[in-house]
C-alpha cells in the first residue's frame, strides 16, 4: 500500500471511498500517480477541471492574482470579482450575482433566496419543491432538498421546508403546491443519480406554473453549467429562463467557488441577508475570468455538443455490441451507461488499471464527466479500454 493511502487512513476522516490511486500532476485530458503511470481523466475532478490540467492560461490568471492579491473578504470592493459577475450576467438570462465557495453554498443561497422571496412575496411561504433522485449538496438544507433518502438517514430529522415529489411529473408537483410554497428547484439533467435528462415539455410546464402560481423557478447548474451539455447553461436546451441559477464545479476550471445567479424579479436580498468570507475573493475570481474566456476562445462550449455528440454514438455502437450494458445516454460531455448486473465499481477498477477514470454512481451506473478540452480520439481510446473493462468484468 502506498504511504500516502496509509497516512490517509491515519489521519483523514473515512468519509470518502476513494480509488487507490495517488494523483500528483495532471496536463490536458491526463493524470499521472506518484509512480509516473498515466491515466485518461473522464472525471475531471467530478464535472469541475472544464479545462483540463494545467491550462496555460488558467495557471497564468492564478499564478498573477496570488502574486498581486490572494484575499480581501466582502468588506472591499474587488476588481476580478466584478469582472467575473460581469461575464456571468452577460451570458446569462439574470442580472445579478453573488459568490460563494461551493454548490452546495450556491444553493443554501438559492433557498435563502426562496425563503425571502415567500416571505415578502407569498405571504410567508417558506417550502421548496425539489425532485426524486436529485442531488443539491451537503449542507443540511441541501441535503433535505435532495431527493436521495439514503443521504438523509445519517443526519435525521431533515430541516423542515422541503417537499419532494417524482421526477419528470407536472402533475405531483401541482399536486404539491399550496400556500406554503414559496419555489420549485430542480436539475435539468440528474448528475449524482447516473445523468437523467428532464423531458423538454416538463421543464416548459414547470416554468408556466411557476409563473401562474407566483413562485420563483430554480435551477440547479451546478454540474450542467458551463458547457457541460454543450450549450454555456443547461436550460438553454429546454426553451426557458429560470429566476435563479446556481452554480459552481467548472465556474473557476478547479479553483473552489460557487454563484448564485438571479434575474431582477428574484433580487429580494438586502444588506446583511447573506454573506460569505473567502466567497468570490480575488484568487477563485480571476480564475473564473480566465475560464471563461478559455471557453470562449477556444470553443469549448461548442467542443462538448460535438464530442459529445460523437461519444454517445460511440456508447451506443458498444451497447450495440455488449450485452451487458442496459441503456446509455447523456447530453453534450455529460454520459453514463447503465449495466445489467451491478458491475459498476467493478468496471471502474478495470478500467483504472488500464489508466482510464471513470466513476461509478450507483451500483449499475457509470458516469462520465471529463475536460471540455476531450478530442474524439480520446473518446476512441476510452471506448476501447471500457469494452475491455466490460469484457473483463463479465467473465469474472
Amino acid at each position: 500500500m502506498s504511504s500516502s493511502i496509509e497516512r490517509e487512513q491515519q489521519y483523514y476522516m473515512q468519509v470518502s471511498r476513494r480509488l487507490p490511486v495517488v494523483l500528483v500532476r495532471g496536463e490536458g485530458v491526463r493524470v499521472w500517480d506518484e509512480d509516473g503511470k498515466a491515466y485518461l481523466d473522464l472525471v475531471a475532478g467530478i464535472a469541475t477541471s472544464i479545462l483540463g490540467h494545467g491550462h496555460p492560461k488558467l495557471v497564468e490568471a492564478i499564478r498573477e492574482q496570488a502574486g498581486r492579491l490572494v484575499h480581501v473578504s466582502n468588506l472591499y470592493y474587488s476588481q476580478p470579482q466584478i469582472e467575473l459577475a460581469r461575464l456571468l450576467v452577460e451570458n446569462s438570462c439574470c442580472q445579478r450575482v453573488f459568490f460563494g465557495n461551493s454548490g452546495a453554498e450556491a444553493n443554501e443561497g438559492a433557498i435563502k433566496v426562496a425563503r425571502k422571496w415567500g416571505r415578502v412575496k407569498r405571504g410567508g411561504a417558506y417550502e421548496v419543491i425539489t425532485v426524486e433522485d436529485s442531488f443539491h449538496g451537503r449542507t443540511l438544507a441541501t441535503l433535505a432538498a435532495t431527493g436521495q433518502a439514503k443521504f438523509h438517514k445519517p443526519f435525521e430529522p431533515m430541516p423542515a421546508g422541503f417537499v419532494n415529489v417524482p421526477f419528470n411529473d407536472i402533475a405531483a408537483v401541482k399536486a404539491a403546491t399550496n400556500e406554503r410554497t414559496a419555489a420549485v428547484l430542480i436539475e435539468v439533467v440528474q448528475g449524482e443519480s447516473g445523468v437523467h435528462p428532464a423531458r423538454v415539455d416538463y421543464v416548459q410546464a414547470l416554468r408556466r406554473w411557476c409563473d401562474e402560481q407566483g413562485l420563483l423557478f430554480m435551477l440547479d447548474e451546478v454540474q450542467t453549467g458551463m458547457g457541460r451539455t454543450g450549450k454555456f447553461f443547461g436550460y438553454e436546451h429546454f426553451g426557458v429562463e429560470p429566476d435563479v441559477i446556481a452554480m459552481a464545479k467548472g465556474l473557476a476550471g478547479g479553483v473552489p467557488i460557487g454563484a448564485v445567479l438571479v434575474t431582477d424579479k428574484a433580487n429580494v436580498f438586502d444588506y446583511g441577508d447573506h454573506g460569505s468570507t473567502f466567497g468570490g475573493n480575488p484568487l477563485a475570481c480571476a480564475a473564473g475570468v480566465a475560464t471563461m474566456k478559455v471557453l470562449r476562445a477556444e470553443g469549448l462550449v461548442e467542443n462538448s455538443a460535438v464530442v459529445g455528440r460523437y461519444f454517445l454514438g460511440k456508447l451506443e455502437e458498444l451497447q450495440a455490441r455488449q450485452p451487458a450494458i442496459a441503456e446509455v445516454r447523456g447530453l453534450g460531455l455529460m454520459l453514463a451507461l447503465d449495466t445489467k448486473e451491478e458491475r459498476a465499481n467493478d468496471i471502474v477498477l478495470a478500467a483504472l488499471r488500464r489508466g482510464l477514470i471513470l466513476n461509478a454512481t450507483g451500483p449499475r451506473t457509470v458516469r462520465m464527466v471529463p475536460p471540455l478540452v476531450l478530442s474524439k480520439s480520446d473518446v476512441d481510446e476510452a471506448v476501447a479500454i471500457i469494452e475491455a473493462a466490460i469484457a473483463e468484468v463479465s467473465q469474472s
